[in-house]
């Protein structure tokens, strides 16, 4: 059976292939002479990025993990600066990183195509918010595109390439965690002969400061371009192959679906056994053609506008049709939720009610039932993996900084430290906010070193921040310097697992490694030192008791300590082991020596241990131990030991 990835560089126009929605968005960039690929991951964009890797070099494509978003929007732009068809690809959060650059470059435009993909998190299944892309293009003037499959996400890429070029502006392809990670059959395209033939594409920049400096003086000139050129996107998606008008050409009701919607309203449609209704198929949500709107709207007598979050569409068919001055009364978000993901029920619930009709199910009623199960089933809160490091790391931290100190932290599987028992983690807001937090957290309750006056007398707030190693080079660089500038009192724990486990075990600048093969790895601690921090020392955390007496040790210097944690993702560690059919120790507990006291279970918390409570003993499930031996150090019997071979 062929690989997903093997799949991706087919060429065999025509054949049709399963593949997952960021998967297709890969084939697309092949089938659209990408050049330049650059990325920082994050959920649900990373299996967009990580195709990339493992195709890049058979294509002939460059292709990087960036450090952050903003430096991998700056890449991808220097190559389309450069002439060259290029994309950056992140989630929602992540343009939130690139946005002082994108919104800059909106009025400077582009040379080779530029696709910005990013993927929105409706629900927040793994972010911090739910914000809505379209919004945000809406506000610097970038046109957006929309797949409602995943044939449309793989074929949207190439005509976004196009019509960058076309108009020289850069392009928003939005998908959303459903439209990211469905799976659906593909009808592969042609391949360009540089991608079958892996041949690299070189670009040239041709200095023009007029166009390429964006002092006020030139780019005043430059907004009135970007309004003009957003215009003639909207003249252009009028016949864009996205955009269609469907169903009864007779009915007095209609129906508007952007992107993934147009899906969950035809499952509706179907479930309600409507048909007589027109639809307008949108892949375009901004700007919307006013053209194909116009002819849509001919003959209806109402309308309902069904999308995902914030009423982007809505707005511009109101504005126009208020403008028109036509009276057709036009329903949104007053029948559609402005939050969480659409999914066919929220169709099916608000299209009843635009057609005065019952449900074909009592949601009600199913929602009923839901609650009693859950009243019945127990909680599975989610969890550290067995073998953390971040496991051992939370708990010598605690058992060295005690309950009171508190503990800003980061984006990323350690933030699952908030739970019990661990409860290490009391703020987190964005990537590299720890330690802008700590800093400011040490500034309002302690004071700066540089005004110790003021502190006499008072007891020092023990302040604790958390990052992980990818985390660090995203953002958590500019606010250590800070803090170090700024003569802080913090304690930052960087916990390096040697990988960007959260998003699927990509590298970073830790692991210097990069698609291209080994880059220049940059070791942590050489960073902390030479920034001017007070004190630096690596542990591992496996070892919890050196770990605790690191953190003591780093507590009790005046400024800013750093403690690098270092010991690989042990999720990564076991993957690599099981393809290697490699083996690793197993723990069990010796009866005699358990004294049900619990402190495994409830101060260290590890789900391979749990409780037996007809021998009021703690067990060990052998087909989740993977064999780090924190248990064995946190016991205060020393009642976990190695199972030995042929027990």
């Amino acid at each position: 059976m062929a690989k997903v990835t093997d799949v991706v560089l087919w060429d065999k126009p025509g054949e049709k292939v399963l593949l997952l929605g960021n998967q297709a968005i890969a084939r697309g960039t092949l089938e659209g002479n990408i050049a330049v690929f650059a990325a920082y991951p994050g959920t649900p964009s990373s299996e967009l990025t990580d195709t990339m890797a493992t195709v890049a070099k058979e294509a002939g494509i460059y292709m990087e993990y960036s450090t952050n978003e903003k430096v991998a929007f700056e890449t991808a732009l220097a190559a389309s600066w450069s002439g060259l068809r290029a994309m950056t690809a992140m989630k929602h959060v992540g343009l939130n990183v690139a946005m002082d650059s994108f919104m800059t470059v909106s009025y400077m435009g582009v040379d080779g195509g530029l696709i910005v993909m990013v993927a929105d998190d409706p629900s927040m299944w793994s972010s911090q918010n739910e914000q809505d892309t379209r919004a945000i293009a809406k506000t610097a003037g970038i046109p957006v595109l929309e797949p409602s499959s995943v044939q449309e996400a793989k074929d949207m890429v190439k005509y976004a390439f196009e019509i960058s070029e076309k108009y020289k502006q850069m392009v928003i392809l939005r998908t959303t965690t459903r439209s990211s990670h469905m799976r659906g059959e593909v009808v592969l395209g042609e391949l360009p002969e540089e991608i079958k033939q892996a041949r690299r594409k070189f670009g040239n920049f041709k200095k023009n400061p007029e166009r390429y400096v964006d002092i006020p003086a030139f780019q005043k000139k430059k907004h009135p371009w970007l309004l003009e050129t957003i215009e003639k996107f909207r003249e252009e998606f009028n016949g864009s192959p996205f955009n269609w008008v469907e169903g009864d050409e007779n009915a007095k009701v209609g129906i508007i679906a952007p992107g993934l919607s147009y899906a969950y309203v035809k499952e509706a449609l179907a479930w309600l056994g409507v048909e007589n209704v027109k639809i307008l198929k949108l892949g375009t949500p901004y700007p919307v053609p006013y053209g194909l709107l116009e002819k849509f709207l001919e003959g209806l007598e109402r309308v309902l506008i069904v999308e995902e979050l914030e009423p982007v569409v809505e707005e511009q068919v109101k504005v126009w049709a208020y403008d028109k001055g036509l009276k057709i009364p036009i329903h949104g978000k007053d029948l559609v939720p402005r939050v969480y993901e659409m999914t066919t029920r929220v169709a099916v619930e608000a299209m009843a009610k635009f057609l005065g009709m019952e449900t074909p199910v009592d949601f009600g009623e199913i929602d009923r039932k839901y609650e009693k199960v859950l009243k019945i089933v127990p909680p599975r809160p989610p969890s550290l993996c067995p073998a953390c490091p971040h496991r051992n790391t939370f708990f010598a931290i605690r058992k060295a900084a005690g309950p009171k100190a508190i503990f800003p932290s980061d984006i990323g599987c350690y933030t699952l430290g908030v739970l019990p028992p661990l409860k290490t983690v009391d703020t987190t807001i964005a990537m590299g906010g720890s330690i802008g937090m700590a800093h400011g957290l040490s500034v309002a309750m302690n004071g700066s070193m540089t005004e110790s006056e003021h502190r006499k007398g008072k007891e020092k707030q023990i302040i604790v921040a958390t990052i992980g190693d990818s985390t660090f080079y995203h953002t958590g660089l500019p606010a250590l310097a800070n803090a170090i500038y700024n003569r802080s009192n913090v304690l930052i724990v960087i916990l390096d697992n040697l990988v960007t486990a959260m998003t699927g075990d990509q590298p970073n600048p830790s692991t210097g490694q990069t698609p291209h093969g080994m880059g220049k790895r940059i070791p942590i601690e050489d960073v902390a030192k030479a920034m001017g921090a007070d004190f630096v020392k690596v542990v591992d955390p496996y070892d919890i008791k050196a770990t605790e007496e690191a953190i003591r040790e780093a507590l009790a210097v005046d400024g800013v300590s750093v403690v690098v944690s270092r010991q690989v993702c042990a999720l990564y560690k076991v993957g690599q082991m099981r393809r290697r059919n490699m083996k690793w120790p197993i723990y069990h507990v010796v009866e005699d020596k358990c004294t049900g006291c619990k402190v495994c279970i409830n101060a260290y918390g590890c789900p391979a241990i749990y409780w037996d409570p007809e021998s009021k003993k703690a067990r060990v499930d052998p087909t989740m131990c993977w064999g780090c031996g924190g248990c064995a150090q946190v016991c205060p019997f020393g009642a976990f030991e190695p199972v030995k071979e042929g027990e």
